[in-house]
């Protein structure tokens, strides 16, 4: 999910919240359902959600699996919360970088005009 998402990230995720497109959402791997994955979804097909990982180079995506069942999805997720600095990395700069960007909403994040013309455009 990089850019949206980096290594480290947390998130604060609703279970249960109704899934529209361009959400991000944390689901079940439809092949390997003990391990939780977090895509963008796209839209709504026959038989469940297209979703799409923001990285176009990884398809370990609806572009490797198909439709991903409704059931799957666990949970939408509605905040991303950055890692602090490391520690060499704790000066006032450093801080004030994090502070302004530690906590974002994931809403919007990509627009569903942008979302629709990147499909398009495979």
């Amino acid at each position: 999910m990089v850019p949206t998402l980096n290594p480290g990230d947390q998130l604060l995720v609703q279970y249960g919240a109704t899934v529209r497109p361009g959400d991000v959402v944390v689901l079940r791997h439809p092949f390997r359902q003990d391990l939780l994955i977090v895509k963008r979804a796209v839209e709504r097909r026959a038989g469940g959600w297209w979703v799409t990982g923001d990285n176009p180079l990884v398809e370990n995506d609806s572009r490797e699996f198909g439709v991903v069942p409704e059931e799957l999805v666990v949970a939408r997720a509605r905040l991303r919360l950055r890692r602090p600095p490391e520690r060499g990395q704790r000066s006032v700069r450093a801080w004030l970088s994090w502070a302004f960007s530690a906590v974002r909403p994931l809403r919007g994040a990509v627009s569903e005009r942008a979302l629709s013309r990147r499909l398009r455009a495979r």
